[in-house]
């Protein structure tokens, strides 16, 4: 399934890239010059029949995602995007935020 133009123009926005780029082939060189500071744009990936996708190279070595990890999806129902967590990470900030409420509770 292809997200609707919609939705294509709203990634656009966020990564500040045109459709053209976004749909299409990009070098690195490319993809590293449109990315905004702090957001990375890895290109487009195929969802497989069985909904697996492979994710970029780059991304695998910038995040340290490795064969065997665990990874948490996300999404949001509103903007339908989705969002990939190494769940090990993702772990850690939610019993952050778990001992951070505890803190406030005891403190009340």
């Amino acid at each position: 399934m292809l997200p609707d133009i919609h939705k294509c123009k709203v990634l656009a926005g966020i990564f500040e890239v045109t459709l053209d780029q976004l749909s299409g082939n990009l070098s690195e060189a490319e993809i590293e010059r449109i990315a905004p500071k702090g957001k990375q744009f890895f290109g487009v990936v195929k969802v497989g029949e069985r909904g697996q996708i492979v994710i970029p190279k780059q991304a695998r070595e910038m995040y340290q995602i490795q064969a065997g990890d665990k990874l948490v999806v996300l999404g949001e129902d509103a903007t339908k995007g989705m969002a990939i967590l190494k769940s090990d990470s993702f772990l850690e900030f939610a019993d952050m935020i778990r001992r951070a409420e505890l803190a406030e509770e005891e403190s009340e």
